[in-house]
């Protein structure tokens, strides 16, 4: 892959090995991994369409309501990504499905309704950026160059072309879709930023730095609130993007403001109660998009319980709330049941068999049990002391040289740091930023 390398970092789906701490490994009491399995496997047969790796919004489509199921696709996918990175070093079998699955759904345009020179495009722009994140997940684990070059033309060609400047904030606000008078909001912007910043360290383009941070700008001005809030109703999901597109850009750029923001916003959801209920995320509503929040939440939550960068009490209060829910969600459902046993929009309750189950309800408590058994596996993995750390490179970095967090070397035989671009760079296994 030589310029492609795949990095796998607290940036990103931060390495076990990097993640490992005895004060948070000791609150993990129970193995998820098979737990996760056994969600991931019903969402598969219950609500996918396996000659195309697409998703149903019912089981076997009963309700035939299916036609303009889109954004959903993205984060049903992101399961099996997640699923795909846990077993492919241990169940080859099982991996290698997973990412017959990927491909079903990235040759059929997961389902998109409109087109556009990609397959991608869309006339709601959050659709398209959680879709462009999708691709990018799935290039983050399988290593196919393919799929990130897919989203950052999606990325280049129709979601940012539509972006707007504003000169009270000096930043960038998007459009929700095309109609005429359509504004911005955090569910178009936090994946925006998101995407923008994880293309920034794919591709080392500083544009897509400055694009993150011009979205950012606008949304913390314009759209976030004083306590913690990232729009009003606070809601998981765009708590929870806006999160890790504040962690992303901390990483890049090292600035403590970020890094303060990141736990400000994920901890909102997990513990304020506009976002609970009796402890637990609460429920958001049983249409499609509402059954889906948590699922977009739950992995940038996850992402922030194993950077080590992040403060030790922030992650342990959601490391707690993380386990608590997936707990709760394993203790209501009907195994009975099973392979049709159907997650509920509340994970402190059982599923109502008289009603028709949901797609986006199934794939949130898929995404808990699988982010909680990644979890649980870095938090409890120790470091091999001879492996290289943040990023883990496909090849050997040499000493007294300087790379970026992609990879390239940009000086040999000096750690001379003196005249580079402001960002984050490695040198000598360690990350090193300059300002």
């Amino acid at each position: 892959m030589k310029r492609y390398l795949l990095i796998v970092f607290a940036i990103a789906s931060a390495a076990a090995a990097q993640a490992y701490s005895s004060t948070l490994a000791a609150l993990v009491k129970n193995d998820y991994s098979t737990k996760a399995d056994s969600l991931t496997h019903v969402l598969i047969e219950q609500f996918m369409n396996k000659t195309k790796g697409t998703f149903y919004s019912t089981p076997k489509d009963i309700e035939h309501s299916s036609q303009y199921i889109y954004w959903q696709q993205a984060h049903a996918i992101d399961v099996l990504a997640y699923g795909y990175e846990r077993h492919k070093g241990d169940d080859t079998s099982l991996a290698n499905a997973y990412r017959i699955y990927m491909q079903r759904w990235v040759t059929n345009k997961a389902n998109n309704y409109s087109g556009g020179a990609t397959g991608f495009e869309n006339p709601f722009t959050d659709d398209m950026c959680w879709i462009c994140l999708a691709l990018l997940h799935i290039s983050e684990v399988t290593g196919t160059k393919a799929y990130a070059t897919t989203a950052k033309r999606l990325f280049d060609n129709a979601i940012i072309k539509r972006a707007k400047e504003d000169e009270e904030t000096g930043g960038l606000w998007l459009p929700w879709n095309t109609d005429a008078g359509s504004g911005p909001n955090a569910c178009t912007q936090s994946p925006a930023c998101l995407a923008a910043a994880k293309l920034f360290i794919l591709y080392e383009d500083s544009t897509y730095l400055d694009y993150a941070e011009k979205l950012y700008n606008y949304t913390i001005k314009k759209i976030c609130k004083s306590d913690g809030r990232v729009e009003e109703p606070p809601l998981t999901y765009t708590q929870g993007t806006f999160g890790e597109a504040c962690r992303m850009l901390f990483h890049i750029t090292g600035r403590t403001t970020y890094k303060l923001n990141a736990g400000t916003y994920i901890n909102y959801a997990f513990t304020n109660g506009r976002c609970t209920s009796n402890g637990l995320l609460r429920h958001e509503g049983t249409s499609m998009d509402q059954s889906l929040f948590k699922a977009v939440l739950i992995p940038y939550a996850a992402n922030y319980c194993l950077d080590e960068s992040m403060p030790l009490s922030t992650r342990r209060t959601i490391i707690v709330a993380m386990l608590k829910n997936a707990d709760y969600l394993w203790k209501n459902l009907d195994k009975e049941s099973y392979p049709a046993m159907f997650c509920p929009y509340y994970w402190g309750e059982a599923y109502d068999s008289s009603k028709t189950a949901s797609m986006g309800a199934m794939a949130s408590g898929a995404s808990l049990m699988e982010n909680v058994a990644r979890m649980c596996i870095g938090l409890t993995t120790k470091p091999d002391d001879s492996s290289v750390q943040a990023p883990l490179l496909t090849r050997h970095p040499q000493a007294d040289c300087i790379y970026t967090l992609g990879g390239r070397l940009v000086r040999s035989h000096t750690t001379d740091t003196r005249g580079l671009p402001a960002g984050i760079y490695i040198i000598n296994n360690k990350k090193i930023a300059v300002h």
